[in-house]
């Protein structure tokens, strides 16, 4: 669809506040088109975060959610780090207190600490090393120990591992809202009216939706999938935000956002929070250099090891 006359003066605007500023826009691959369309990086979270670290910008504005935003400012402690709508949470980072987790890791003395990426910043101060989807497996295979590894915050993504591994882990029982959301009937019944498309999924999904896909990877692995695969339809598990990117970058493949239990107007399943932001909020965000993100001095200085460690894992 066209951009409005107001979208595009809006993005106009913010083209120039960045040139003004040296600033940068980090969007995930969640938010909306015309957000994603003025981002000078579109990613996933382990994108995001090696950009953010490679940064010579004097101000980072992050597109996405908090713990995106948190994690740039841990790698960039010296520059501003901003966030269009400070109420752009996550339901997984939510599901991991910290309190409750410094618990939880203190009954399993001398086991590593892995963390997804999905988490508050407290909780990556508590981590050995961070992975996100793209890397998980490899920071799995890296750690060298005979004690059971301790995997939070998202219990689908640590049985996946477990899975792909075969470690030992002991796993925190968080989840994500928009993946624990898809429906396998109405998944059935859609893959009925396309017999020829391939089911793709994250894993963040609950096995059973696992269980049926054809492939299962991070929303930019799901990209390159679809890029590479000689299919030409697919059924795609993960926030619907995924196919503007994904369509941009085969315009002759047929995408079909997975259904979820909700009956809202695509029957996809969106992200509440990542759509909390939007063109305006990025334009006055940009303009006021104002909600900043910050993190305690003491919290950035254990939670950028865990960081550290994760990047360099490479994918």
């Amino acid at each position: 669809m066209k951009p409005s006359v107001e979208t595009l003066a809006i993005s106009d605007s913010i083209r120039v506040l960045k040139e003004r500023k040296n600033a940068i826009i980090l969007a995930h691959y969640y938010q909306t088109p015309e957000i994603q369309e003025v981002a000078d990086v579109v990613g996933d979270s382990l994108q995001m975060a090696q950009h953010a670290a490679q940064s010579t910008a004097d101000i980072i504005v992050v597109a996405g959610v908090y713990f995106m935003a948190e994690t740039a400012k841990i790698l960039n402690p010296t520059r501003k780090v901003l966030l269009p709508d400070l109420s752009a949470g996550c339901s997984l980072a939510d599901s991991c207190p910290p309190e409750q987790f410094k618990e939880f890791i203190k009954a399993y003395p001398g086991s590593p600490v892995v963390t997804y990426i999905n988490c508050s910043a407290e909780i990556k101060a508590m981590s050995d090393v961070v992975c996100t989807s793209s890397n998980a497996v490899k920071v799995i295979n890296s750690i060298q120990t005979d004690k059971p590894i301790i995997f939070a915050p998202d219990v689908n993504l640590g049985r996946y591992l477990i899975q792909q591994t075969g470690r030992d882990m002991i796993l925190w029982d968080g989840s994500c809202i928009v993946h624990e959301n898809f429906s396998i009937d109405k998944i059935l019944d859609l893959h009925a009216s396309y017999p020829d498309a391939k089911f793709i999924a994250h894993p963040e999904s609950q096995p059973h939706i696992l269980r049926i896909a054809s492939y299962i990877g991070s929303t930019k692995g799901m990209i390159d999938f679809v890029k590479r695969d000689h299919h030409h339809q697919y059924i795609v598990a993960t926030e619907a935000g995924i196919l503007y990117q994904m369509q941009k970058e085969v315009p002759h493949k047929l995408l079909i956002p997975a259904p979820s239990f909700e009956d809202n107007a695509c029957s996809c399943s969106e992200c509440p929070y990542m759509k909390l932001n939007s063109l305006e909020k990025l334009e006055a965000c940009l303009a006021d250099e104002t909600p900043e993100v910050h993190v305690a001095q003491p919290i950035r200085n254990k939670a950028v090891l865990a960081l550290d460690a994760m990047l360099m894992q490479t994918v």
